[in-house]
């Protein structure tokens, strides 16, 4: 510690000596750090991105058992292989299988998705024929979609709509860096339909395999080669791809009679859509929306404005009756509002930091000294932020505003004990007085011990931030980079610039040659006299109290609530509306509908945009039973609880809809978390989906009676309405057919049956065949003319020529079968999810665990998992409690050394639980519920404490050994007061600086800070009041007495 005093105080020295070149650099160093935080990004959060690999395929129509022992298994044994993954999610619904394969975190994505990548090209082989080969999807942020568009006409049809936005929207914006995704919801997917009439096909001899060879052989280019002639060269080209309706229907089938059988003579050839999976709306009107993900690290605002400017010139060239609407959801909008808020508390702080400084010191000069030390520090973090490839977010800044008002403690305690140096000196005689620069030296060295001390001391309470994990780590880490660079360069500044300007401007100052103290610190001073003396005669009038206080706090922690991180105020919602599986997809919209106008009721309610069901190429592989709708808010006069309160009581209304409110970034941290978007996931795991399925219904009855639990559902896992086909094996060989020659004639009749491409211009759209007796509807998807009864009747080509009923070669069966098969590392689960009100998230999981529990022990080979923010939050105060232990311990340690006595450590660390009392207290005024962020609130207010005590021990062992006060009565009484203002000064600034914080709990932006900043508040409150009782009655009583040197 001597080697690091005297670099302390050659650091002083040079810094005395070479005045002008500490003022050019500090200058420097406004000048760029300003211009680095003019250029950074700006983002809400940090990157929450954990590294997920998601991957689709595609298995039209294949029924959910199909695809997952076919497709799901076989995809997620090879994944699970993979080195360095963590957790295997998969979803098999009808016809789709998707896998998310979550890696460490920290892991490179890229370098997860070539593992992944490998891995599922050894299966890939092994795939049905039938199925599609796997698509790993593209890496997106977890925060989602950066933006809603709604497409509207009142002109186009749904199916230009939906090819505008396909062909030329989509691709525009695809084009944007920084773009992930754009996905287009709604609207009539456009094909090129050969509709044949069986009739026609009858009369004419004409099977469907002679109509679907006809049509791939006529759809191609033909490249013949080069032909040289006179010293040029001609590429020889037959341009035979369809180019109009009128080139598919005099497409020629077959000769009968030696006439030409063509297309048009069997059927009719048109413009279509394909049958629909899903729909949009936008306000309740019928849209086309897309939903724009960023990637990863993208920044939101400049992608924002980028997109901004392409959709101005789409408007443009926008077909006239379209109209665009981009305000259905702006990521943008929040980020702009969390950021404002969180500046403004910034600026609030600064403001009141001043005035703190100038009320104390009563000088410019010396206000303007410790002031300057606020942006110095600033952009010293700003500059380490940039160097550490963090943004300008609501987090940094968050740590900013919270260091705020210790930032300036360093240079409040070196310029109060200059200034009261000089004041002492000016008294002294003209003859007997020092040279000014010797003064501000020795004062500025007599301090340095518990400066560097104490903010060494507040770095160490800092490190269990930088060694969570999770999604809290990311979250929380660089708050503390933020506070933490800007304390340290707080300290830098202090034994630098501080000591160089008040040698330029403090000796000349009028009130130093006055030699008078300000006269608030006068009559604080006089007033604190009268009741320290009464203190230190007797100490345990004030002692026994405050032991009294610490209990109560003590006896109160069980009361308390546990949370994982603040509930966020995004300023917009999502919801998602499920009825029942199976459901068609005009009854799922019709009954989606009702929940758009509910909604669209409310004032509060902006903009409501809704998708039904999914759309090509989603992950998110909802059925068609599901709806996600995203609302905008600009709340009125209620609180934003109220309006919740009053939307869920109406939405309860409305019959056969199971309706979950969250929001949007909110709802995909959860996701990330348990893989469910619910704050709170119980998972039930078992062989049997029917057994898990009464557990889960089971589960969810006896959830639905613990307080506080809302929004309950259990994961829609039904038997839905399934049409089985039993081939008739001998009576296939009685005509010579296989079951994969069945397979196109099923598929015409149905769904229509895809043959080859068509181009227009160089868009290129599906040229399907489809099996309908006219007349045919104008517009829309093509009803199957077979029904459940009459499906049977459906003439089936054999080989010899003759056509034949399936009813004779198949049995139609009327079954069900599951509709979706949710899975985790290889387990077949159900989830029950719910989100808590009125509660904390810990306490309900802890009531939900008392009666489900039980439900799952009574069933042999059942499991139970819960998931969400319970799961992460046990996690963090495990980490948060240990490794506060061992702060706790460091803190000794270092106290020890810094004043080589074991008892004067101890009476500094009476701080910690003084601190606790009022950290304590602000949980209750806060809510009452101990989220992380709170508890990173106690570990920073331990450190901001005990600068305090550190403070007043130092200055009563410095008037012991340096200046020859041989009483302890007189040391401690002297050390007390001389230490007051300095004491006052640094916790009031920092305290105060955190008021805007505290108050602004309910804006954007400031949900984590405001926890951490009453606790803070709070906790300094207690431990400045006690501080200069307490601490000083018990040195008298216990401290040791120090011999002068």
């Amino acid at each position: 510690m001597r080697i690091e005093h005297r670099m302390t105080d050659r650091l002083i020295q040079f810094s005395l000596r070479n005045r002008a070149l500490v003022l050019m650099a500090a200058v420097l160093l406004l000048a760029l750090g300003t211009h680095t935080a003019l250029r950074m990004q700006v983002d809400v959060f940090p990157d929450l991105t954990a590294p997920t690999v998601a991957v689709m395929t595609e298995a039209h129509g294949m029924a959910p058992l199909e695809v997952e022992s076919q497709v799901t298994l076989p995809l997620e044994s090879a994944v699970n292989g993979a080195p360095g993954v963590r957790r295997v999610r998969s979803s098999t619904s009808v016809g789709v299988s998707v896998i998310w394969a979550e890696f460490d975190w920290g892991t490179d994505p890229y370098r997860a998705r070539q593992i992944i990548g490998e891995k599922i090209q050894t299966v890939v082989a092994g795939l049905p024929s039938e199925v599609e080969a796997p698509m790993l999807m593209p890496e997106t942020s977890i925060m989602g979609e950066v933006m809603f568009l709604a497409l509207t006409s009142d002109r186009q049809t749904p199916t230009q709509m939906h090819t505008w936005a396909d062909t030329v929207l989509r691709r525009r914006l695809l084009a944007v860096p920084g773009i992930a995704r754009v996905t287009p919801t709604g609207g009539g997917e456009k094909q090129f339909q050969v509709v044949l009439s069986p009739a026609r096909m009858s009369a004419h001899a004409v099977s469907m395999n002679d109509v679907v060879g006809a049509l791939r052989d006529s759809n191609e280019n033909i490249s013949a080669g080069f032909i040289n002639e006179r010293g040029s060269e001609y590429l020889v080209t037959g341009v035979g791809r369809f180019r109009s309706l009128a080139d598919l229907g005099e497409t020629v089938v077959t000769l009968r009679n030696g006439a030409p059988v063509r297309i048009a003579d069997l059927g009719e050839v048109r413009v279509g859509e394909s049958p629909r999976r899903g729909e949009a709306c936008a306000n309740g009107k019928p849209a086309v929306l897309l939903g724009l993900s960023k990637q990863p690290g993208a920044n939101t605002l400049t992608l924002t404005r980028e997109l901004d400017r392409a959709l101005d010139e789409l408007e443009k060239k926008m077909p006239a009756g379209m109209a665009l609407n981009r305000h259905v959801f702006r990521q943008a909008t929040f980020i702009e509002v969390a950021i404002s808020n969180v500046k403004e508390a910034l600026l609030e702080g600064i403001v009141l930091v001043i005035a703190v400084v100038a009320l104390f010191l009563a000088n410019l000069r010396a206000s303007f000294i410790t002031v300057l030390a606020i942006p110095l520090s600033l952009v010293a973090a700003v500059l380490a932020l940039q160097a550490l490839g963090q943004t300008v977010n609501t987090m940094t800044l968050g740590g900013m505003a919270i260091a705020i008002g210790a930032l300036v403690d360093d240079a409040v305690i070196d310029v109060e004990n200059v200034f009261r140096r000089l004041r002492e000196n000016a008294l002294l005689p003209e003859d007997q007085r020092r040279p000014s620069l010797d003064v501000v030296l020795s004062a500025s060295v007599e301090i340095r011990r518990s400066i560097v001390f104490a903010t060494l001391i507040i770095a160490l309470v800092f490190t269990p931030v930088f060694l969570l994990s999770g999604v809290e780590g990311r979250l929380l880490k660089p708050l503390g980079e933020a506070y933490l660079v800007a304390l340290l360069a707080s300290l830098v500044v202090a034994v630098t610039v501080t000591p160089a300007l008040c040698s330029l401007l403090l000796p000349g100052s009028r009130a130093v040659l006055r030699g008078t103290e300000p006269r608030l610190v006068h009559v604080l001073k006089e007033r604190y006299g009268r009741m320290l003396r009464p203190v230190l005669n007797h100490p345990w009038r004030v002692t026994v109290p405050a032991i009294g206080l610490l209990l109560l706090a003590l006896s109160s922690t069980p009361f308390m609530g546990r949370s994982f991180l603040p509930e966020f105020n995004e300023g917009s919602l999502t919801l998602t509306a499920s009825t029942l599986p199976g459901t068609a997809l005009p009854e799922s919209a019709r009954l989606a509908h009702l929940v758009d106008e509910a909604l669209l009721m409310y004032p509060e309610v902006v903009n409501v945009g809704r998708r039904t069901g999914r759309a090509e190429l989603d992950e998110h592989s909802l059925g068609v039973e599901a709806s996600e709708i995203e609302v905008s808010l600009r709340m009125k006069d209620r609180t934003k609880d109220e309006f919740l309160s009053a939307l869920r009581q109406d939405l309860a209304g409305i019959p056969g809809l199971t309706i979950n409110i969250g929001q949007p970034i909110s709802h995909r941290i959860d996701h990330m978390l348990s893989g469910t978007r619910s704050s709170v996931a119980v998972k039930l795991f078992g062989p049997d989906l029917y057994k898990l399925r009464t557990l889960g219904e089971q589960a969810r009855r006896l959830m639905s009676a613990v307080p506080g639990v809302v929004d309950l559902s259990l994961e829609p896992q039904v038997d839905v309405p399934v049409l089985r086909l039993r081939f008739d094996r001998q009576a296939l060989a009685r005509h010579g057919l296989h079951v994969r020659q069945l397979d196109s004639a099923l598929q015409a009749a149905i769904q229509g049956l895809r043959v080859s491409s068509i181009l227009e211009a160089q868009n290129a759209f599906d040229l399907v065949v489809r099996l309908a007796d006219p007349p045919l509807p104008a517009s829309g998807p093509i009803p199957p003319p077979w029904s459940t009864e009459t499906l049977g009747e459906l003439l089936i080509d054999t080989p010899a020529g003759a056509k034949v009923p399936l009813a004779s070669l198949a049995q139609v069966i009327k079954d069900t079968g599951p509709n979706t098969i949710s899975r985790e590392q290889v387990e077949r689960k159900i989830v029950v999810s719910a989100n808590v009100a009125e509660r904390d998230v810990t306490s309900v999981v802890k009531d939900i665990q008392k009666v489900v529990n039980p439900l799952v022990e009574a069933e042999p080979g059942h499991r139970v998992d819960y998931g969400g923010q319970f799961e992460s939050a046990a996690q963090a105060s495990r980490v948060l409690l240990l490794l506060g232990i061992a702060v706790v311990l460091g803190i000794a340690f270092l106290l020890h050394l810094a004043f080589g006595s074991g008892r004067d450590a101890a009476l500094v660390m009476l701080n910690l639980p003084l601190a606790l009392i009022g950290g304590v207290a602000g949980v209750f005024v806060g809510g009452g519920v101990l989220s992380v962020a709170s508890l990173i609130g106690f570990i920073t207010v331990f450190g901001i404490a005990t600068r305090n005590g550190i403070m007043l021990v130092s200055h009563i062992r410095h008037l012991q050994e340096q200046e020859g006060i041989t009483d302890l009565r007189e040391a401690v009484h002297r050390g007390a007061m001389e230490r007051l203002a300095p004491i006052l000064m640094t916790a009031l600034a920092a305290g105060l600086a955190l008021i805007p914080l505290a108050l602004s709990g309910g804006k954007p932006g400031n949900e984590i800070q405001t926890p951490m900043a009453i606790v803070i508040l709070f906790g300094l409150l207690t431990s400045m009041l006690l501080n200069m009782i307490v601490v000083p009655a018990l040195y008298l009583r216990f401290g040791r007495r120090v011999n002068a040197r």
